[in-house]
């Protein structure tokens, strides 16, 4: 009888669906709900007049959409060039971070005296809270009193004068090598991680036969962690892509033309202008264009993965 009543109450196979449901209900709090407001005011013309009631604002269809696009007036053209600075900096910024976390991986690979300390260092950009390293970063950059710099000029003597960082055409520069900083503990993480799978006899069995390292490297390293490499370029790239923390306490709420990134241009658009119909709509591209090259990267590399197998 006790069976039958459990058998009532909780039917097969319906476990791992209450299991679920409070982390579904909490995504559909925190992201759906808000992306579905945005959606929605991203169809209003919605300025500070409505803020105070903001259903009140009155329906603009796709004008949004089409201010945005213009790019021969000066909404969609200054959109335009924050997208293809983004576009810029994340290619940089996920290169450059991949390739120095595949380096410390491939080189913490092997057991040396120390080895422990250097990852447990390497890991620290990664550990520290993002507004207190950025903020470091920013004192750092200063041009009077940072210690860039003093080192550069002073120390190494580099450059004849101390130049500005943090304005004008070297915050691009400031901004790529603070996100490198920040994401590439990330990719070392990970690679190192899927360097464990690698059975140590192909490494042996290829020094017998007389490879040296850079070919070990590109005909077992790389190859073996293609399926992770998958993975986090494409996570490294919507991290980076999506970065506002970064460059909003970098250089604050209006960041210099050079490193106007477009999760920053469309908070200014938004916050700054007060026009948070145009921000909608500039968010919801954004949201269309990486699903969009989310999709065509799954769909090459899943591709890719069948062809080798």
């Amino acid at each position: 009888m006790r069976q039958r009543l459990r058998r009532l109450r909780h039917p097969r196979g319906a476990l791992p669906y209450l299991l679920l449901l409070p982390a579904l209900a909490l995504e559909l709090l925190i992201h759906l709900v808000p992306m579905v407001v945005g959606i929605v005011m991203s169809f209003k013309q919605l300025t500070q007049f409505f803020i105070r009631d903001w259903s009140a604002a009155p329906w603009t269809g796709l004008g949004n959409y089409r201010m945005a696009v213009d790019f021969s007036a000066p909404v969609g053209q200054s959109l335009l060039n924050s997208f293809w600075t983004t576009c810029c900096f994340t290619i940089l910024s996920v290169g450059l971070s991949w390739l120095l976390g595949t380096a410390a991986a491939i080189y913490m690979q092997d057991a040396f005296r120390g080895r422990g300390i250097l990852r447990a260092l390497f890991l620290v950009p990664y550990a520290l809270p993002v507004y207190a390293a950025v903020i470091t970063w920013s004192f750092m950059f200063q041009r009077d009193t940072g210690l860039i710099n003093h080192v550069l000029v002073d120390q190494l003597h580099l450059m004849d004068e101390k130049p500005f960082w943090l304005i004008g055409d070297n915050s691009f520069t400031a901004l790529v090598v603070v996100s490198v900083w920040k994401s590439w503990p990330f990719a070392f993480l990970t690679l190192m991680a899927g360097l464990q799978n690698i059975p140590r006899e192909l490494y042996e069995a290829s020094s017998m036969d007389g490879a040296g390292v850079w070919q070990q490297i590109r005909k077992i390293t790389l190859p073996s962690l293609r399926p992770v490499n998958q993975v986090l370029v494409l996570v490294l790239f919507l991290w980076t892509f999506n970065d506002f923390n970064t460059p909003y306490v970098l250089f604050g709420k209006s960041a210099p033309e050079a490193a106007d990134l477009i999760s920053i241009h469309i908070y200014q658009s938004s916050f700054v202008t007060w026009n948070f119909g145009v921000g909608s709509a500039m968010s919801v591209l954004l949201l269309l264009f990486l699903l969009l090259v989310t999709a065509v990267y799954l769909f090459l590399t899943s591709r890719r993965r069948d062809a080798d197998a």
